[in-house]
């Protein structure tokens, strides 16, 4: 069974920017479903690219189903069966310390949110942080996309 292990932290400042690898990905996502204790389906545009994800209950550790599908299927689905309001971000790689993380710069109800996750191979692998990284938010459910997609604004701390 395919799992996802990530960690998830706010960020400090635009340093991050220095490291990027190459530029940002346009990002559109909404909730088919939002499990609880059972799978949460999540329909996404990363670009022009549709993708359908599967994740199971979770924070660090969970497992993840990913498929890709039509972009045109993603827009239906985003449209017509995703309850609102929608994510949307900017997702740009950056590379510190051998490990590619993803940082999100938030739009619509969530802008000004900037939140960086990095994937690991291993729940206990030591990472280094990068300057601009802060709070860890993994532990944190309000900071789960499927829950920040329904919050009238960006959670504090």
């Amino acid at each position: 069974m395919p799992v996802e292990i990530e960690r998830k932290f706010l960020v400090i400042g635009e340093t991050w920017r220095d490291a990027a690898i190459g530029p940002a990905l346009r990002m559109r996502q909404g909730y088919i479903a939002t499990g609880g204790d059972g799978m949460t389906v999540r329909v996404r545009l990363e670009g022009d690219r549709g993708v359908l994800t599967l994740k199971g209950p979770g924070l660090k550790t969970r497992a993840e189903f990913e498929y890709p599908i039509p972009a045109a299927d993603a827009e239906a689905l985003l449209a017509e069966h995703c309850a609102g309001p929608l994510i949307e971000k900017q997702r740009t790689r950056v590379r510190h310390a051998d490990l590619v993380w993803e940082v999100d710069e938030f739009a619509g109800h969530l802008a000004g949110l900037v939140m960086a996750e990095v994937e690991l191979t291993d729940a206990d692998q030591a990472i280094t942080l990068p300057g601009w990284a802060g709070a860890e938010v993994s532990g944190d459910v309000r900071f789960q996309n499927a829950n920040l997609a329904r919050a009238a604004r960006i959670p504090t701390l």
